[in-house]
């Protein structure tokens, strides 16, 4: 018969804020690293009161809360990868950066600084400190072009833009930028490149205005195919082939802007 013991999949973790409506935050990025067949953890760095209206508020956790969940996790159970989303303030964004940039497992940093719904999710004097810190010790980090600007100050206005804005990203420290050119005019095209290769990912413009938790699914799908073993141009464009579907497939909830759904590949 041999040994019954089910094999442990690969784990990823994720440091973030929690999205009690369910669409972004921690809840986004576990159900995607479900959906995708990783073993999914957490590190709540703050709790948001957020809907489908937008967030009506949030509270971050102390510091030693969040120190000690990363010790917990990383110090028995380990991660194959690890995704890092609101981070609210600097001295959480320098806890966070310390012990992952000691982590050996790749780090995706989806460098949130507003909501889908133009809320607020980052202290301005929290910015520097993700330029300086957590920018350094990121495998990839995937900016949306207002996240860009915030960090770099390079505006995108269209295509021919991305590059200098990757090569300003890539000047701050990571290994690879992900520029996420969607909320340009016309066709969405990504760019990732590490200063030498590069690579255009293109996507079909889905007619659909429920696309909550978009980046946060994004980061953790990358995070979930990079613990699966594959190179980042991989795990990138295998990440946006899920965000494409969930995109597709995002549903109506509440009086507002609803998610993308995360379990499209089971429900269509």
């Amino acid at each position: 018969m041999g040994d019954m013991t089910p094999l442990t999949p690969p784990r990823v973790l994720t440091v973030a804020g929690s999205d009690s409506g369910g669409g972004a935050g921690i809840q986004a990025d576990l159900k995607t690293m479900l959906a995708l067949g990783v073993h999914g953890m957490s590190v709540i760095a703050a709790v948001t009161a957020q809907n489908s209206l937008g967030v009506k508020g949030y509270w971050e956790l102390p510091e030693e809360a969040v120190r000690a969940q990363l010790d917990a996790v990383l110090g028995d159970i380990g991660a194959q990868a690890v995704k890092t989303g609101m981070l609210a303030s600097p001295t959480l964004v320098e806890t966070v950066s310390e012990v992952l940039g000691a982590y050996p497992a790749p780090l995706v940093v989806d460098p949130v600084g507003v909501s889908k719904h133009g809320d607020s999710l980052l202290a301005p004097e929290a910015v520097e400190t993700i330029r300086t810190r957590l920018m350094p010790v990121a495998t990839v980090v995937t900016p949306n072009l207002w996240e860009v600007e915030q960090l770099t100050s390079v505006v995108v206005e269209d295509e021919k833009d991305l590059r200098r804005a990757a090569e300003a990203v890539l000047g701050l420290g990571p290994r690879w930028a992900l520029i996420k050119g969607g909320h340009l005019p016309g066709e969405p095209v990504d760019l990732l490149t590490d200063g030498t290769s590069e690579y255009l990912f293109r996507a079909e413009r889905h007619d659909n205005r429920h696309t909550h938790g978009t980046g946060c699914t994004l980061a953790s799908a990358v995070a979930s195919h990079l613990a699966l073993g594959a190179d980042v141009p991989t795990a990138v464009e295998k990440a946006k082939e899920y965000v494409t579907g969930a995109i597709a497939h995002g549903f109506p909830l509440g009086g507002g802007i609803g998610p993308v759904d995360h379990a499209w590949r089971w429900r269509s």
